[in-house]
């Protein structure tokens, strides 16, 4: 913070608990007017929380906090947003059933003197504050049929042109590919010359050096340190917030390395010539027992149409699927289910219930299995301690809300909902987004515990460290088409992001 100036945002001795789990304790913070403050933390490690504070999301908690030096509580988001503080959530607070317009002006739609919505005035706006932004889409077009990088940007543009006079953004590079998060830093680098203060979470360590001012790292709920971007390294923050073993893990994600032999084992999934309108053209390639099948590629690849059709959620134009040997064609995701086939998709909230405790969320796909009639808690609880405990979920209290838990923690848990019914293929789309690199290894752990039990998985990420840090063969998607596949040879995250 420049010498002598006002913060616009200060925190002092801020603490919070959520059920007897404190996730923050006495941590300071404060936000100059046109800084970049980047912000960064193994999962749980009290980011989120802190910002969620900020915006008016979490309103119990001890410590000040003060706007332009003067100490306020917010008691809502609304009051927040009325302070001028905007957020892009981690996940996506979207309204999926409304159109692309609907959600650039959510809540602020243009009226005229009697008070109905203007909507050719507020199509046409949104068309240029996204083309301002360099998203050429259709306003009146349905968010929820886009693709979950597109509606990811579409948010982020809604928040960026808000006017707001802080805007938080947790992890919002995790579904773009390179091309739009250089149009993201260029957009908060302007906002920067208007005066606006930013704050930028992400796990991404290189995009916090490149376009942050300073950079404050969080570990167990406290902030461990604080520094101007230019005077750190990427190393030393993984350092400050993993602790002794930082190097190992960074070297692992970069490394070039050696991919083994193609697998002999029995296919799984064979998939021939497969289409889908423009998202999909003549893909083919087959998923083997014990093997996991990395498909690799930027946002708007076709991955989430491809994950869709392998779980029944879209049925393609073209092209045939087989499990084991005999033909399929998923009229829905139960016939899916049926045949063996399990899917992670690429947003947990899509599968999950925040809401509810987290043994709910892990027996939920076993119901039917161990009651006929009336549900069995106990069993249910029995049942969640297990894989809690084998998957290594912190706080391990399977009673507790799964909002309560961090991001990396949640997807322990999408993965333990499949884990208790074990299918054939199991269907990853970017299992380690928005993760830690101590999550990410986490999950890895999981994962190639599932294929030397012989389970037949297919990783879709657009995170090329994910890919290369799972997958025994890697396939390049490119705008629907598989352009490379990666097998017994060197491959590194240059070369995917070459053939990408």
């Amino acid at each position: 913070m420049p010498a002598g100036q006002q913060p616009i945002l200060e925190l002092q001795g801020i603490t919070k608990s959520f059920g007897g789990v404190e996730a923050l304790r006495g941590v300071d913070f404060a936000l100059s007017p046109g800084e970049i403050h980047g912000l960064v933390g193994e999962n749980g490690a009290g980011k989120s929380t802190l910002m969620k504070i900020i915006a008016g999301v979490h309103t119990e908690f001890s410590g000040r906090f003060l706007i332009d030096g003067a100490e306020t509580h917010f008691r809502s988001a609304r009051d927040a947003h009325a302070a001028g503080i905007a957020m892009v959530h981690q996940e996506l607070s979207v309204a999926p059933d409304l159109t692309v317009a609907e959600n650039v002006f959510l809540g602020n739609q243009p009226t005229n003197q009697l008070g109905l919505v203007q909507w050719r005035r507020m199509a046409r706006e949104a068309g240029e504050q996204l083309a301002r932004f360099g998203i050429d889409v259709d306003p009146m077009s349905r968010l929820g049929d886009l693709p979950i990088g597109l509606q990811q940007l579409i948010e982020i543009a809604r928040v960026l042109f808000s006017g707001a006079r802080i805007v938080i953004l947790d992890e919002p590079t995790s579904a773009l590919s390179p091309p739009e998060v250089e149009r993201l830093f260029a957009t908060l680098r302007r906002l920067r010359e208007q005066g606006t203060g930013i704050v930028f979470i992400s796990h991404f360590i290189e995009d916090i050096l490149r376009v942050s001012d300073t950079v404050t790292v969080f570990r167990n709920g406290r902030k461990v340190a604080e520094t101007a971007s230019t005077a750190t390294s990427k190393g030393a923050l993984i350092e400050a917030m993993i602790g002794r073993g930082g190097e190992v893990l960074e070297h692992s994600y970069n490394d070039e390395l050696m991919l083994p032999r193609p697998s002999n084992s029995s296919v799984v999934l064979k998939v021939d010539q497969l289409s889908l309108a423009r998202s999909l053209k003549d893909v083919s390639f087959e998923a083997r027992a014990g093997e996991v099948l990395g498909i690799y590629g930027f946002m708007g690849c076709g991955q989430q149409e491809l994950s869709r059709i392998l779980f029944g959620k879209l049925r393609p134009d073209g092209g045939t699927l087989a499990v084991d040997g005999k033909a399929r064609t998923f009229a829905s995701t139960a016939a899916a289910r049926r045949a063996g086939v399990a899917l992670v998709p690429e947003s947990r909230r899509a599968m999950l219930f925040h809401q509810e405790p987290v043994y709910k969320n892990i027996s939920i796909s076993i119901l039917d299995r161990i009651s006929s009639l009336l549900l069995k808690p106990a069993q249910e609880r029995d049942i969640a301690k297990r894989q809690v405990q084998q998957l290594q979920i912190r706080p391990p209290v399977v009673g507790l809300d799964l909002g309560m838990l961090s991001g990396g923690n949640q997807q322990k848990v999408a993965l333990a909902k499949w884990l208790t019914y074990p299918p054939k293929l199991l269907v990853l789309c970017e299992p380690t987004r928005g993760m830690d690199v101590g999550a990410k290894n986490d999950v890895i752990n999981i994962v190639r515990d599932l294929r030397a039990k012989g389970l037949a998985i297919i990783v879709l990420s657009t995170e090329p460290e994910t890919v290369l840090s799972l997958a025994d063969r890697i396939l390049v998607l490119k705008r629907g088409a598989l352009v490379r596949e990666f097998a017994n040879e060197p491959v590194s995250k240059d070369r995917l992001l070459e053939a990408a």
